[in-house]
Formats: structure tokens, C-alpha cells, sequence
């Protein structure tokens, strides 16, 4: 009996082994589950956030290309008149550098103008200086004038007493 009785121990002692492993199993798990049911939500939570803000991008990006599209045509039309104004932009350029050669050649002929202006210059300025010279002459002889008639008129007003016409 000896052995029945050991091997009821054995049995007693392997069912409280696995008590004991049951609770420790059970605190374990609670544990687990103040860790991991929250977790899990929060998860769940950011998932459907994180999902809503990629379907908004996704939205804002359809919206983006049809806007893009939209103004694409456009900007092709416009691409098209900023090619032909830099064409005529091109021609107008090509013709001012014509004019400033021809202008450049006319400058380049007033140079031995410029001498030429230099006497003018010294031919006028002595010319001016005999135009004042006659009008103080001119004046000189104004009050010469004045003078003579002056000096003939008294004795003349004496001989017109005289004379009956």
C-alpha cells in the first residue's frame, strides 16, 4: 500500500502543481490583458485615423490632377503665344541692332562735324562782338544826331520868324 499511497502523493502533488501553475497562468493573463486590450484599441483607433487621413490625401490628390489637368490645357495655350512673342521679340531685337550700327556709323560721322563746329563757334562769337560794336556805334551817332539838332535848331527856329511861309 505503500506504493498506492505514494502514488496517490504523486498525483496530489502533480495536481497542486498544476493549481499553482493555473493561477500563476491566470494572474499572468490579467496582466497581459491591462497591456494588451488597450493597446489594441489605441491600435485600432490610429488605424482608422490613419485611414481616414490617406483616403483625404487620396481625395485632395484627385482633386489636384483634375485642377492640374484643367489649367494644363491652358498653360499649353499660353506656352504657344509666349513662343511667338519671343519669335517677335527676336525680329525686334535683330532690328534695333541694325539701327544702332546705322546710328553708330551717323555718330561716327559728326566726329569731323565737331571741328568744323569749333571755328563756326569762333566765327560767331567774333561776329557777335561786331553786331555790339555797330549798335554802340549806331548809338553814338543817335546822340550826335540829337546833339546837331540841338545846336541847328535854335538858330533856325530864329530864321523860320523870318521867313512868311
Amino acid at each position: 500500500m505503500s506504493n498506492a499511497n505514494d502514488a496517490s502523493d504523486v498525483v496530489a502533488d502533480a495536481n497542486a502543481g498544476y493549481a499553482r501553475l493555473s493561477e500563476v497562468f491566470e494572474s499572468s493573463a490579467r496582466r497581459w490583458e491591462l497591456i494588451v486590450y488597450p493597446s489594441l484599441f489605441a491600435f485600432i483607433i490610429l488605424a482608422a485615423y490613419g485611414f481616414y487621413l490617406i483616403y483625404n490625401l487620396a481625395r485632395d490628390v484627385h482633386y489636384l490632377a483634375i485642377s492640374v489637368d484643367t489649367n494644363m490645357t491652358t498653360l499649353a495655350g499660353n506656352m504657344q503665344n509666349v513662343s511667338e512673342n519671343m519669335s517677335q521679340l527676336t525680329a525686334n531685337i535683330r532690328a534695333m541692332t541694325v539701327t544702332m550700327d546705322s546710328i553708330d556709323n551717323k555718330v561716327a560721322t559728326l566726329e569731323p562735324m565737331l571741328a568744323n563746329l569749333d571755328s563756326m563757334d569762333g566765327a560767331i562769337q567774333s561776329m557777335t562782338y561786331a553786331t555790339h560794336t555797330m549798335g554802340r556805334s549806331t548809338q553814338n551817332m543817335q546822340m550826335d544826331l540829337a546833339r546837331m539838332n540841338h545846336n541847328f535848331g535854335r538858330p533856325l527856329s530864329f530864321v523860320n520868324s523870318f521867313i512868311p511861309w
